[in-house]
């Protein structure tokens, strides 16, 4: 290996062997994440099998990580802030191993949902720590734009190679797919505590707003338990309504706590910014809309169409071409047609890739599955990036990680929402039947959820344009 990496960007100056070996420990934890998701969607018809879990639960192994990424997001960066970025990036890091270890020891559905809630908890401490940490280890300019470039495409990198490999491992053993992460993470770890320094490491004396994360934790999960409850409507409302209720509730303690609090997690006067919320709703669907989408075409293809993990891993493989795409395509259209509009087409991609589904059948062959799949990686080549940039357009300089892990916890929150609701009215519709045609109609039914998400996030995106046609004003990137 060469003492520096080379830069093909003019003014970039080459990074030195200690930097490069830094970003990639640092790329490794992004990556991390990124195949650690991916392949656990795999494996999901092989857990079910192996610890026969309800369809509900199976969700919940998925929502239960999201749910602990989104409720501790905004609580992880301030402490990379207030403890400092190397001791929060490690610890976290740690925990990670910890229960992703769990997991692939679970015997029980409970303990693979502990498992995984606290495996997204950590992620929710390690990811900003990792994002800051690249930002102070490199300096401002050509150098940290390039290492940052590099990073962020990590984990797109991650998702994509977390197909195959989440195929592969699957037909090995479910639980090679919690174990292999292990393995990475204390390769990791043991480079991470050798090469990462902290240039800012914070100071405790700051204080630290731990109810608010806790009580926004506790809403988001009980709003995502009441949805899942929604397969059970014949069994009476009481049930259900009281977890809305009670969810409600802790939101509203949320807004006080937050208003009372000296540090609050989030500053409300943020939400000002009609692009910010936009963003943030319009990801929270697209992200529900994807996941829901997800659980439910790795069930069609491996427990209705009997294909292999391996199979269903090559078949979504091409979702995974916005990492190709993304870089090339997506800044000239938004150059040209501005954020809202772009976002506003990856939607209505998304939505009409669901919608080829819709008619799925038994005998379906993987040519009628591609096309949902490829307009399917579009929407995210298109979509995604330009999202990342209008909830962070007009928002002050001291507040841009503030709307960072606002968009966070959007995308996770709402990736909960859309695979409980997708999971819910499937088994509300399959019920006590288990012939094949039944399964297939509850999927199908299923399958409006996703669908219906993408629809709603396109008419939010379409508030945009027209706000900016209104205004005639100009959304071009600035170049």
């Amino acid at each position: 290996m060469s003492t520096t990496l080379s830069s093909s960007q003019a003014g970039a100056a080459p990074m030195t062997r200690r930097a490069a070996a830094t970003l990639i420990v640092l790329c490794g934890a992004i990556f991390l994440e990124g195949i650690d998701v991916a392949m656990l969607n795999i494996a999901l018809p092989a857990i079910r099998a192996d610890l026969g879990l309800t369809t509900t639960t199976l969700s919940g192994v998925v929502s239960a990580y999201v749910l602990g990424y989104a409720g501790f997001m905004l609580l992880g960066g301030r402490a990379a802030d207030i403890f400092g970025k190397r001791r929060v990036f490690l610890s976290a890091l740690a925990v990670f191993i910890a229960f992703s270890g769990l997991g692939g020891l679970a015997t029980e559905g409970w303990m693979l949902l502990l498992a995984r809630f606290v495996t997204g908890a950590s992620s929710a401490f390690m990811t900003p720590a990792g994002l800051a940490l690249v930002a102070t280890n490199f300096p401002e300019g050509p150098q940290r734009n390039r290492a940052l470039t590099i990073y962020a495409s990590t984990a797109s990198a991650g998702f994509s190679l977390g197909l195959v490999l989440g195929g592969l491992l699957a037909a090995i053993d479910w639980r090679w797919v919690f174990f292999a992460p292990v393995i990475m993470a204390l390769l990791i770890l043991a480079a991470a505590i050798r090469l990462i320094a902290d240039k800012q490491p914070g100071t405790t004396r700051e204080r630290f707003d731990i109810p608010g994360a806790v009580v926004l934790t506790a809403a988001m999960l009980l709003a995502v338990h009441g949805v899942t409850r929604l397969e059970h409507l014949d069994q009476g409302w009481a049930w259900t309504l009281g977890m809305f209720g009670l969810s409600a509730a802790l939101w509203l303690a949320f807004l006080l706590i937050e208003r009372l609090s000296g540090a609050p997690l989030i500053r409300f006067g943020i939400f000002r910014s009609g692009s910010l919320v936009r963003s943030n709703l319009a990801a929270l669907l697209f992200a529900g809309s994807f996941f829901g989408f997800q659980f439910i075409a790795t069930l069609y293809l491996q427990e209705l169409l009997g294909w292999t993990p391996m199979q269903t891993s090559m078949a979504m493989l091409v979702i995974g071409i916005d990492a190709v795409v993304a870089p090339i395509l997506t800044p000239r259209l938004v150059n040209r047609f501005g954020n809202d509009r772009v976002i506003f087409a990856g939607l209505v991609l998304a939505a009409a890739s669901y919608a080829l589904l819709l008619p799925m059948g038994l005998d379906w062959t993987y040519a009628a599955i591609f096309p949902s799949m490829l307009l399917l990686g579009l929407a995210f080549s298109i979509a995604y990036s330009p999202l990342t940039i209008a909830a962070t357009d007009g928002v002050h300089e001291d507040e841009q990680g503030l709307a960072g892990g606002l968009l966070n916890t959007a995308f996770q929150f709402g990736a909960a929402l859309g695979l409980s609701g997708a999971s819910a009215i499937g088994a509300y519709v399959l019920g006590e039947a288990t012939s094949s045609e039944a399964r297939l109609v509850s999927l199908q039914t299923a399958l409006i959820v996703p669908v219906a998400a993408a629809v709603a996030g396109a008419l939010i995106a379409a508030t945009g344009i027209r706000r900016c046609r209104d205004l005639s004003c100009d959304q071009a990137m600035p170049s």
